[in-house]
């Protein structure tokens, strides 16, 4: 999908149509949006029907933000001064700050997210699903699928998009899932790309080895380090002397790749390992002079984190916690339990037990809570446990006779 999380509040806001306009940082809510329209044009009673409404000037800009927060992505007016997804959103705030800043509404999100999925398995029943605003599509079995290399079936996929959601959608099409995501990006917005094997060295090769799929930061830096930037550079690697420098199956992978070779089939069922929930502070926070709102904080994480499961119908054994200190060095710490659960009390009691096991005698930027080793719920040795209320006195989050004064 097409800068998806924005697309989808331009479909709430379509006066910022055209604009830069960033998604990121905290919930601020129509209310607040609201109630500065109405200072500005105290002549309207303005209600959540008129939102299409509401004047520039009512929005928040980036300009003066001095937050943690990150950008989850940005619409491509915003992209052309450089500003991107997964960057601060102080350091996006000196690119263009004049840009738009909203936050995500998540649950929005998942609706469309939802809707645009059913659509194509009308179409393309085969589909793997890669997260919110993505997916994989088998087109091989589809009636008229391979018409025009599939350029028809993509046609239509887009058009169904659009009409039923108003948003649109860039599509990859390849023999593999490989090149499959990287044509996806060649033509953003609302294009279709076609790459076919005796493409590769003219299409893909020319791209930075970081297009590929399963090459991050580190192993960018690992291969610009032995003189290898591009995919055809790569290509051009002996595959034992790969080998030799990445691991037999990394380097083995690195080649393949290279050459556009990938035989990984679609999954079209996956079960989720774990679940989590984490936050970074607006401020790194101490677990003395802030237990209070530490403790608030840990205890909606697990509430999060149990909700999560109850809603997707898992329960999980291994319980942990995610620490990141104020130097951005992390550590994380987990336990497990003879029984799976899903209960909002059992995770933070066991949580805590984790927290004990950790420095707290330095600042924290964030905090996290994660349980994994999940089943089914009502499975053998897996039962539906109930969302306990929160009752009596609160939980013990650290284990404050054993610290140091700050």
């Amino acid at each position: 999908m097409d800068a998806f999380y924005a697309s989808v509040e331009l479909l709430r806001y379509p006066q910022l149509q055209g604009l830069p306009v960033v998604i990121g940082g905290g919930r601020r809510r129509e209310d607040d949006l609201l109630a500065r329209a109405r200072e500005l044009h105290p002549d309207r009673d303005w209600t959540t029907n008129d939102l299409a409404d509401v004047p520039l000037a009512a929005f928040p800009r980036l300009a003066g933000y001095t937050g943690r927060g990150v950008i989850t992505t940005a619409t491509y007016a915003a992209r052309q001064f450089g500003v991107g997804s997964a960057m601060g959103l102080m350091k996006a705030a000196k690119l263009c700050p004049d840009a738009i800043l909203l936050p995500v509404d998540f649950e929005r999100v998942r609706g469309y997210s939802r809707r645009f999925k059913a659509l194509i398995r009308e179409i393309a029943p085969v589909v793997e699903d890669r997260g919110v605003d993505e997916v994989y599509i088998d087109f091989t079995d589809v009636p008229g699928g391979q018409r025009e290399g599939g350029r028809v079936l993509a046609r239509l996929i887009q058009k169904s998009i659009f009409q039923a959601t108003g948003l649109t959608c860039s599509i990859g099409v390849a023999p593999n899932k490989l090149i499959a995501k990287m044509a996806s990006e060649f033509n953003k917005p609302n294009g279709i790309s076609i790459v076919q094997p005796e493409d590769v060295q003219t299409l893909i090769w020319p791209l930075p080895c970081r297009k590929i799929n399963g090459i991050g930061p580190k192993a960018e830096a690992r291969l610009a380090e032995r003189g290898i930037h591009t995919i055809a550079e790569l290509a051009a690697r002996d595959r034992i002397w790969l080998m030799r420098q990445f691991g037999r199956n990394h380097g083995a992978w690195l080649h393949a790749v290279a050459w556009g070779r990938d035989d990984s089939p679609l999954s079209t069922e996956s079960e989720p390992v774990s679940m989590s929930r984490e936050t970074t502070f607006e401020r790194d926070l101490h677990a003395v002079h802030d237990k209070a709102e530490l403790g608030a904080i840990f205890t909606r994480l697990c509430q999060q984190v149990a909700a999560d499961l109850a809603a997707k119908g898992y329960v999980g054994k291994t319980i942990g916690i995610k620490l990141r200190y104020d130097d951005f060095k992390s550590v994380t710490r987990d336990h497990t339990e003879p029984q799976a659960t899903a209960d909002a009390a059992q995770i933070r009691r066991v949580a805590g037990q984790c927290l004990k096991r950790v420095d707290l005698s330095r600042k924290l930027r964030l905090l996290g809570v994660r349980v994994g080793s999940l089943v089914r719920a009502g499975t053998l040795d897996a039962p539906a446990a109930p969302m306990a209320p929160w009752a009596g006195t609160p939980l013990e989050l650290f284990p404050l006779d054993s610290l140091p004064p700050r």
